[in-house]
């Protein structure tokens, strides 16, 4: 089952009629995933290491500011393919240290802890300060967090959109841009609240079970599936889904016949366009599931209970919001009665 592609519209970001919202007063000081960070004033040059960052930017209007964008999963948010044809994509992955320092950029806005944190795979958020290049994590990386774990990180809490909200009202804080802010935040709050109404309008069986497949380093072996904790346990939280993986580990691996014994009423599984290992494709994941002994006699396989579901949705992005919606849309469409 395919959900419809995202459509964000710049009539989705017109701000409601309120009061203005007041000017960001410089410096302004914040503190951003543990550390201190001062901005002097609005940047004017930014380059992004993550699609989150990047998408969130060009949807406070602000495309004019990103000069360069690295780390992605799937293509950009349809409203702003033609804004990102513009603007430099460093590299599709990590970039280096030296690509984004020669960007000349005031500010790096980051997705992940693990890209630039104290041992980050880019470069520590030190070596950027002692440029006098300021750095911006997404609060969704690292509030109820530990990333000190290495790899994916661990949750200590439950994720929630809260930090989503959270890190676009700075960020509109950044740029002075805050109206622009307060519209996107009351816009995917809004999309939120009517998916979770959906869900809760169908008639659902009391335990109703799902399992999100994110990938694997190679078809047959444990898979990366998502934890209780992070943003596909937020979704089927909401919903009214358990989750058959009960680690707090954001991505574990968990091995197909653990998972077949749970029997998960429904699978999730990622597309993206990324191609790091062999089931990234999702037409491999869909024939592993079809072929494999183990897999083919799960309840969701046999009864075409699969969900395709684009895989920036499943990290703590901005776009889980609209994977929210896309699993509810494709709950009213199931039936089961086995």
């Amino acid at each position: 089952m395919k959900t419809a592609p995202y459509l964000l519209t710049a009539a989705t970001l017109l701000p409601a009629a309120h009061a203005m919202a007041d000017a960001t007063d410089y410096p302004l000081s914040l503190t951003n995933c543990g550390m201190e960070i001062s901005i002097t004033s609005a940047p004017e040059r930014t380059v992004t290491v993550g699609q989150s960052a990047t998408e969130i930017l060009y949807s406070l209007g602000l495309a004019d500011r990103v000069t360069g964008t690295s780390v992605w999963f799937n293509p950009v948010l349809p409203a702003f393919a033609e804004a990102n044809d513009e603007i430099e994509r460093i590299a599709n992955d990590d970039p280096s240290f030296e690509a984004v320092v020669n960007k000349r950029p005031d500010l790096v806005a980051v997705q992940y802890e693990w890209h630039v944190g104290p041992t980050g795979s880019v470069a520590s958020r030190d070596q950027f300060h002692e440029l006098g290049i300021n750095t911006y994590i997404m609060p969704a990386d690292c509030d109820t967090k530990d990333n000190s774990t290495g790899g994916d990180g661990t949750r200590t809490a439950a994720f929630s959109t809260d930090s989503i909200y959270k890190g676009i009202t700075e960020l509109a804080q950044i740029y002075d841009v805050q109206e622009a802010g307060e519209a996107l935040v009351a816009d995917l709050a809004a999309r939120e609240e009517r998916a979770i109404d959906l869900a809760s309008s169908l008639e659902l069986p009391e335990d109703l079970s799902a399992a999100f497949w994110f990938s694997s380093t190679d078809l047959g072996v444990s898979p990366f599936v998502a934890g209780r904790l992070g943003a596909p346990g937020y979704m089927m939280e909401k919903l009214g889904i358990r989750n058959v993986i009960a680690s707090d580990e954001e991505w574990p691996t968990i091995g197909w016949e653990s998972i077949a014994r749970a029997d998960p009423d429904v699978l999730v599984i990622a597309r993206m366009d990324r191609r790091r290992f062999p089931a990234d494709d999702i037409d491999a994941k869909r024939e592993f599931l079809r072929s494999d002994p183990v897999t083919q006699e799960m309840s969701a396989v046999k009864n075409n209970r699969i969900v395709e579901m684009d895989a920036h949705a499943m990290s703590a992005t901005m776009r889980t919001i609209y994977g929210l919606e896309s699993l509810a849309e494709a709950l009213s469409t199931m039936s089961f009665n086995e």
